[in-house]
């Protein structure tokens, strides 16, 4: 059976000479070749001096009552080969018990569970493992809250169910020094000192809070960070327990702290030992 030649269609890409023509002027140059990214650990670019490798991911222990968050956190942390999730706790029981038996870098705690605040485990945490970092995961957002956060020691503050950011990318941050905040959070936080003072509102410097210890107080807060009880404490300068337990309260109103571990590590950042 014979084929009309003229029912072929058309080879696809056939232009005739003179349609090529007029599109030589209109050719761009090439393009150079860029250079590759260097290699590197984990998504995205992380150099090698970063904490958080993937042969030595960031360590992290997760406090929250709230089964959804803890599945979504650490399904987050787990996906991130620089993070690593080493155990999760869901009350404030719990998350002693875990901070007493994990080895971590960075704790992620809710401030309400079920059986007390989370905030208390900041210190408690800071007592066993002092170079560990504090996030706090909250749907609180209230700037005293945040604040009072800060001052226990953590080093991150995320609000929960904010699109900004990422867990791992926090946890990340605090581990190489620096802090994490909920973006919007920070920048209502920066506003309240955003408020330039007049000559004459310059406030006359304040004595230092340890400047304002007196001699006796310093010998019982050296003695505190020594591991001494009030009893111990008494027995050596020669004074009742209750005197000694007297004293603490005033260094705790001075240095503007709750426990002992906190004003211990006041006086220890300022160089008192």
């Amino acid at each position: 059976m014979s084929i009309d030649s003229s029912m072929a269609p058309t080879a696809v890409g056939a232009v005739d000479a003179a349609a090529a023509a007029s599109l030589q002027p209109y050719s761009f140059p090439a393009v150079p070749a860029v250079p590759a990214a260097p290699a590197c650990h984990g998504p995205g670019l992380w150099p090698d001096f970063l904490i958080g490798q993937a042969d030595k991911p960031v360590r992290v222990l997760l406090i929250d009552d709230d089964p959804h968050i803890r599945r979504v956190i650490s399904q987050e942390l787990m996906s991130d080969e620089r993070t690593l999730l080493v155990a999760q706790a869901d009350s404030l029981k719990e998350g002693r018990k875990a901070i007493r038996q994990h080895s971590f870098d960075v704790m992620l705690v809710d401030i309400h569970l079920g059986d007390g605040e989370g905030l208390d485990l900041i210190d408690f945490m800071k007592t066993v493992h002092p170079s560990a970092e504090a996030i706090v995961v909250s749907i609180m957002d209230s700037d005293d809250l945040v604040l009072r956060a800060f001052e226990l020691g953590a080093t991150g503050y995320l609000v929960k169910n904010s699109w900004f950011g990422s867990y791992p990318q926090a946890v990340l941050q605090v581990a190489n020094g620096g802090a994490s905040i909920t973006p919007n959070l920070a920048r209502r936080l920066l506003q309240r000192f955003d408020k330039p003072l007049v000559a004459e509102e310059v406030p006359r410097r304040q004595p230092d809070a340890t400047e304002r210890l007196s001699v006796r107080e310093r010998e019982v807060l050296r003695l505190v960070a020594s591991g001494h009880t009030s009893v111990e404490i008494g027995l050596r300068l020669s004074i009742s327990s209750m005197t000694v337990n007297t004293h603490i309260k005033n260094i705790y109103r001075k240095l503007q702290v709750r426990t002992r571990a906190q004003a211990v590590r006041f006086a220890s950042l300022r160089g008192m030992f």
